[in-house]
């Protein structure tokens, strides 16, 4: 049996990238009249055969469900990422459905190559987990034909369904256990900007502030990886205040881990000293044995959420699309004292 012709091998013979193809295949602006028809006389004299869909039931059953990650966010202190998958993956079946996951690279996300799943024609919607580049995500909107759900992003560009956690609350309530427990000195960690969580995170840690008469200090607010990448591995500095707070919020609970550590090589004891509070109730391990008090993300219940979301719009069922967010709840730990001079 012939090996089926794929977009990848048309445009290879054209020196052209493959959403050229799939745009002149599909009928799509952005290709010239001269190359669609170079493509499109290819495509027959090789034999090329679009993908055929079945008929699908209605209650969703079936369906191929594509799942999209940056690679950066799966690097070996990123695996809260793969467990949030593993819960896509698994709510799925539970529906008696399949999913296929693509590992996003740096390169595709910098020349806005769409993935292979879309490419191919391989999958009935797509969910993607962890926040891309805008300018990637643009082109992704404007050239995908499936049901789309952000899980632990939105995209604040365009109206698409979304499944978040408590981003907001979940970290006022975390500065506001910091309040009860006697501080009024507390910074926070995270490189704003850098994802919708960090800000958002941030901004509840701000409202626990002016609620309790306290000011944001500029200084005591510090960047956890590099704005640039995203690196935050081995030997990435934080710079530390001269005039250091009692507490420190951390935007998640990987950076709270590596931020003890650096304390406890400059001489502070966490938590006597200063006490730390993470988010996500998740750290590699290796990055810190001190148990962190932490917001635990429901991760099982917002994957399920984006699930049954995007089960809803395959199966053509209206409703406005929107963000659904997805309530934690705080564990203490080992990491918070009261401040020592009280």
């Amino acid at each position: 049996m012939s090996k089926a012709v794929r977009l990848a091998d048309i445009a290879e013979k054209l020196n052209v990238s493959t959403v050229t193809v799939s745009k002149a295949l599909s009928g799509q602006k952005g290709v010239s009249d001269e190359m669609r028809e170079k493509i499109k006389e290819l495509a027959r004299e090789l034999g090329y055969q679009p993908p055929a869909k079945m008929k699908l039931p209605k209650d969703g059953k079936g369906y191929n469900i594509g799942v999209i990650i940056s690679e950066r966010y799966l690097d070996q202190q990123e695996s809260f990422y793969w467990k949030m998958y593993q819960e896509v993956a698994t709510g799925a079946m539970s529906k008696e459905c399949f999913t296929m996951l693509e590992i996003l690279n740096h390169q595709n996300e910098q020349e806005k190559t769409m993935p292979k799943l879309l490419l191919e024609d391989k999958v009935d919607g797509l969910i993607i987990i962890g926040l891309l580049k805008e300018d990637y995500l643009a082109v992704l909107r404007e050239n995908i034909k499936v049901p789309l759900v952000c899980l632990d992003f939105y995209d604040r560009r365009h109206e698409c369904d979304s499944v978040i956690t408590d981003n907001y609350y979940g970290m006022y309530k975390l500065t506001d256990y910091l309040f009860e427990m006697g501080h009024t000195k507390i910074g926070y960690v995270g490189t704003l900007l850098y994802t919708g969580s960090i800000t958002d995170r941030y901004f509840g840690y701000c409202k626990a502030l002016l609620e309790h008469g306290q000011r944001v200090r500029e200084d005591w607010v510090l960047e956890d990886r590099n704005r640039e990448t995203g690196y935050r591995g081995e030997g990435f500095l934080f710079q530390l205040p001269q005039e250091m707070p009692t507490a420190f919020a951390c935007n998640c609970d990987i950076t709270a881990g590596m931020l003890t550590e650096i304390l406890r090589k400059k001489g502070y004891r966490v938590p006597e000293d200063i006490s730390i509070v993470g988010y996500d109730n998740y750290l590699s391990p290796g990055i810190c044995s001190l148990g962190i008090t932490t917001y635990e993300v429901d991760i099982k219940e917002m994957a399920h959420e984006a699930i049954r979301k995007l089960i809803k719009r395959m199966t053509g069922q209206a409703g406005k699309q929107g963000i659904s967010i997805v309530e934690g709840h705080i564990l203490l730990k080992e990491s918070v004292k009261s401040p020592a001079h009280m």
